[in-house]
């Protein structure tokens, strides 16, 4: 039985006459995780019992009702997602991986779940999430685009290789249209593009959003005056030294490492350009050429390297390509049959879109080379293990760029031809054990099962002729964990009317941050609900003049709350109040969780728990 129902008061019965009302209650205790169907069934009953004066009578219609009704039933604490991810290909012989699935002692009893994923095809992962990719919202200008970009490479790839059906035509395109038109939400009227669509116009959005369009117009209308409106505000912001300058918030800062706005803004917009057909000896592509060149041999940024390595492949300037990709060769990071790139000595969020974008440049050169095909494997091998459960990154951005860039490495090694078996199987005698068959007619089937014997010991043995794409992702919940000095933190505190039902709450909360940096980038507070009660979010303001400080929007959804904060200034503390509503009574209320992320530093978070003052 997946709960238990007790009656409220217990015990009690009563009669109901008729064009009566009555509220009956239960005290309901769910006892296991998940979605919980509760059903009522109410009806008419013979009795000799007077209800009050009055004999019952049995109706002869309507004498009964049945009401289902989905109850969802969440563990307490935070969740915790741990993925291992694999290319295996085999080529006649036997890949082997071994693995070991481990939690945490404080792990939430009964929220930990582990499966394995095989797939005959590196986007396969992503085709089956498009409306999921991020482990994130969808609230502003940029995010939004992840509904879009990633589908126009996904089904690129598709129709390139001759397997698009006209089912994924069909949801992919219709994923398509909903990003089109949500994106025209942060549209201005001279056809530039901001975060949040009331801000000031943003150079580096508004040339991803054209380059996006430009390219969706194969699978989607999109409206030529939207496109070229923001082609010709681009080439607009283009200076007489041929450069491109930045204007409005870059939120992801550290994209500019320690090189002017003007160079990767240029080399972006370049890039963005030339991807749309426009020839290289246009002269706003020469002219943008000329404002990058100076810089080349004095860069001192991996991020920025690998943006004009790509940007100067598409542009056929095969001298200073070479220069730029052996300058990331003696950057590179080797790890076996791995190799990436990343902006720091200890890794950064940016190290995936970097890896990309060298990828992009290594196969933007046709004929590929076997010498270069192998270097690019290196980096599809480490672009894999990156992969979220959903066949996307950290962010926007380098889900996107990721995307494109196994999209073109699958399309250059694409064959139907061959087949491939993948076993799974527990160290436990006896224990879990599954085969998976890859070949021509499945390529593109999911295929998932999930593992029982865990914590433990696996093993992933891949055999046959063809690539097959191998993910182990467990999910569990733990305590929120004890507060540690962290650069990004917030705090909570909750007064209010208690009230045996509708108690008013005030939750009062401050973001902190303490850091080298004189700000973070853009951040977002995710507020989790008391069980039984409402979000009141007036306090927070609306768009755009009544906004409290540095918010930029703000998101009720299910029952969380999402603040989206332009920044917080480096030893500030910006406080903020939220009202909160109760509707229904729970008994033993738990804590819910308030998180703070740095969107592009994810890793830059911080939970913390509020609880009602009248639990």
């Amino acid at each position: 039985m997946d709960f238990t129902l007790k009656p409220y008061p217990d015990p009690y019965s009563s009669c109901l006459c008729a064009n009566g009302r009555k509220t009956f209650k239960w005290a309901l205790s769910a006892s296991v995780l998940g979605t919980v169907n509760v059903t009522v069934r109410a009806s008419a009953e013979t009795s000799r019992t007077l209800c009050g004066t009055e004999v019952i009578t049995i109706p002869t219609r309507g004498r009964i009702d049945v009401v289902t009704r989905s109850l969802l039933v969440l563990p307490e604490g935070v969740e915790r997602t741990n993925t291992q991810s694999w290319l295996l290909c085999p080529n006649g012989n036997v890949l082997s991986e071994d693995v070991t699935l481990t939690f945490p002692k404080n792990v939430v009893q009964g929220s930990a779940r582990c499966s394995v994923s095989v797939l005959g095809d590196i986007m396969g992962r992503a085709l089956k999430n498009l409306d999921k990719l991020l482990q994130m919202p969808y609230g502003c200008g940029e995010q939004n685009m992840i509904v879009l970009a990633p589908n126009i490479y996904i089904l690129l790839y598709l129709e390139v290789t001759g397997q698009l059906t006209a089912a994924i035509r069909e949801t992919a395109t219709g994923y398509l249209q909903k990003g089109y038109q949500g994106q025209l939400n942060y549209r201005h009227s001279d056809g530039s593009y901001s975060t949040f669509g009331y801000d000031a116009s943003n150079t580096w959005l508004t040339a991803f959003v054209m380059r996006t369009f430009g390219l969706a117009e194969r699978f989607v209308f999109i409206d030529p005056n939207v496109l070229q409106s923001a082609k010709d505000w681009l080439i607009s912001q283009q200076g007489s030294d041929g450069c491109f300058m930045q204007q409005g918030t870059l939120y992801h800062s550290d994209m500019k490492g320690g090189v002017g706005d003007e160079v990767t803004m240029t080399a972006y917009i370049v890039a963005s350009l030339l991807e749309l057909g426009v020839p290289a000896t246009d002269p706003v592509i020469t002219n943008a050429l000329s404002c990058l060149g100076p810089v080349i041999g004095d860069l001192g940024n991996t991020y920025t390297t690998a943006l004009l390595a790509y940007t100067f492949s598409l542009a056929g300037e095969t001298t200073t390509r070479s220069q730029l990709l052996t300058t990331l060769n003696n950057l590179a990071i080797s790890e076996g049959t791995k190799l990436h790139w990343s902006q720091t000595t200890s890794g950064d969020t940016l190290a995936v879109e970097i890896s990309s974008y060298v990828l992009l440049a290594v196969l933007a050169v046709q004929p590929l080379t076997t010498a270069n095909l192998g270097y690019a494997n290196r980096i599809v091998n480490w672009l894999v293990t990156q992969q979220n459960p959903y066949g996307g990154f950290s962010s926007t951005q380098d889900t996107v760029v990721a995307l494109q860039a196994l999209s073109v490495y699958a399309a250059q090694v694409f064959s139907l031809d061959g087949s491939s078996t993948v076993t799974v199987q527990s160290s436990v005698v006896g224990g879990d054990s599954y085969s998976f068959k890859v070949n021509r007619d499945n390529r593109l089937l999911y295929q998932e099962k999930l593992l029982k014997n865990v914590p433990g010991k696996f093993s992933v043995k891949a055999s046959g002729s063809t690539c097959v794409s191998v993910q182990v992702a467990c999910f569990y919940n733990i305590p929120t964990p004890v507060k540690a000095v962290k650069t990004l933190r917030v705090e909570a505190q909750v007064t209010g009317d208690c009230q045996p039902l509708g108690a008013n709450l005030m939750l009062n909360f401050t973001v902190k941050y303490s850091c080298v940096k004189a700000s973070t980038n853009m951040v977002l507070v995710d507020i989790k609900l008391l069980s039984g009660f409402t979000a009141d979010t007036s306090l927070l303001g609306s768009p755009p003049q009544s906004f409290a400080p540095l918010v930029q929007r703000v998101d009720a959804e299910d029952d969380h709350v999402l603040v989206y904060l332009k920044e917080v200034p480096k030893g500030v503390p910006m406080s903020y109040t939220l009202l909160l509503k109760q509707f229904l009574a729970v008994e033993n209320l738990k804590p819910a969780v308030i998180s703070v992320y740095d969107y592009y530093q994810t890793r830059d978070s911080f939970e913390t728990t509020y609880t009602s003052p009248c639990a």
